[in-house]
């Protein structure tokens, strides 16, 4: 029995023209790595659905030898120019996926996972419409059910709302936040996305800027203290801001730590924000590299800083979910989700990896989020290259594939696995050699 896996939404909207700001992208263009899990070669099947719900191209009989994985970029010409879809995946080996949204040709990337089911509530940490007078959002929200759904979205700290009834099996919706005209301008907030009558949905957030593009998925879950990875600040102009929203019925104290990374630059401190209910704080940003923070921090402004950050205190108790945003505030920027300690395993599997490929390469962190120290092996597909690192609780393994890989030009992908049951997450950056286009992507490793 093959196993089905709604994947990527938005994978596959190529040169689809939207309002956004003045000098955002206006056309898209996507590919997409799949891996194979198993030690089994893995029969796929790829269906691509238009807006409609109808199924416009079909790759069938296509394989994906055991702990391999295959790039699909770029689409086949069956896709069609204009094209504005989603995709699944089924197989009947476990797969995992990852997508690369590129905006007008090479100028914009970002990166963002593929889904293995929806849920019927959706949390989006982070929604603009002409934030600082650039950024803006829009997102597709894809039926991974076998019936109609409709889909309601709801914008914190508004009386907007938005619906879409009777989307279809496999079909995705997009919603534009810069031609929505009940939301103010600017809006920085998060959204609730429901479907009705019980159905399974997904959705991807696509942030756009005039010199940046970024990515995230919805959250069908969340956890009391996620933990986030990456988070850098005043490192050669890279800066992190974090959104953590509170999925709760009340106020939220929350309490974010910072923990420099082991040979790294900065100062352990903490930042604590009232977070309302539904809404979202955004974190770092201001405590570390701008002004007028909220709440209050301990870090050293200004300070050069490389690390995780996690949650260590949330006076109600209720769920979180978070984003990480990154960038260069010039040409570079991606995004990546928070991580909840639960979904940890001793295991995590990276799609997609390279080095000198066209002028990209990738690097990874992972985080040991058990209670003592782990030691992490990493092996990639079709390499001798190995990472072996004794890693204590809390910290992280940085590891740069930069000239490193034997085969060159090197695009496979990378499994980690941590000694005596360890509990690891990891993140991935993909980044590509320019001066002026955004060829930073980011997405974050599935735990098997």
């Amino acid at each position: 029995m093959k196993k089905m896996i709604v994947l990527l939404v938005l994978v596959a909207s190529l040169l689809l023209v939207i309002s956004v700001a003045s000098a955002a992208p206006i056309s898209y263009d996507s590919g997409f790595q799949v891996q194979n899990l198993s030690n089994n070669t893995a029969d796929v099947t790829i269906n691509f659905y238009d807006q409609s719900g109808t199924i416009v191209y079909s790759i069938t009989d296509d394989t994906i030898a055991g702990n391999d994985s295959k790039t699909y970029f770029p689409l086949p010409d069956g896709v069609g120019s204009g094209f504005n879809g989603s995709v699944v995946i089924s197989s009947g080996e476990p797969v995992a996926s990852i997508a690369n949204v590129l905006g007008d040709g090479f100028e914009f990337g970002a990166s963002y996972g593929g889904f293995e089911g929806g849920a019927d509530v959706i949390n989006l940490p982070l929604i603009m419409k002409g934030n600082a007078g650039q950024y803006d959002t829009w997102f597709n929200v894809q039926n991974a059910g076998a019936a109609d759904v409709n889909v309601n979205v709801a914008y914190a700290g508004t009386t907007c709302t938005e619906n879409f009834a009777g989307l279809k099996p496999g079909a995705a919706h997009t919603f534009n936040q810069a031609t929505n005209s009940c939301l103010p301008s600017p809006y920085v907030g998060a959204a609730l996305v429901t479907a009705s009558g019980g159905g399974s949905i997904v959705a991807t957030v696509i942030e756009t800027g005039n010199e940046t593009l970024f990515a995230y998925n919805g959250f069908n879950s969340g956890s009391e203290k996620p933990v986030m990875p990456l988070a850098q600040f005043n490192n050669v102009g890279y800066h992190t801001g974090i959104q953590i929203q509170n999925t709760g019925g009340s106020s939220t104290n929350v309490t974010v730590s910072y923990t420099p990374a082991a040979g790294s630059p900065g100062t352990a401190c903490t930042e604590t924000q009232t977070v309302a209910a539904g809404n979202s704080g955004t974190f770092g940003l201001f405590a570390f590299s701008l002004t007028n923070p909220v709440g209050s921090n301990t870090c050293v402004f200004g300070e050069r800083f490389i690390g995780s950050a996690s949650v260590t205190a949330n006076s109600a108790g209720h769920d979180l979910v978070a984003i990480v945003n990154q960038t260069n505030f010039t040409n570079y920027g991606s995004s990546y989700g928070g991580f909840s300690v639960a979904d940890a395993t001793s295991s995590v599997t990276m799609p997609l990896i390279m080095d000198r490929n066209a002028g990209f390469y990738t690097g990874f962190n992972v985080m040991n989020v058990g209670t003592s120290a782990t030691t992490v092996n990493c092996t990639f597909s079709n390499d001798s290259y190995t990472v072996n690192k004794s890693v204590p609780a809390g910290g992280a393994l940085n590891d740069l594939q930069l000239n490193k890989m034997s085969t060159v030009p090197y695009v496979g992908a990378g499994v980690c696995n941590a000694s005596g049951g360890g509990s690891i997450i990891a993140v991935v950056n993909e980044l590509g050699n320019s001066t002026s286009a955004d060829l930073l992507f980011t997405y974050e490793g599935f735990n098997q």
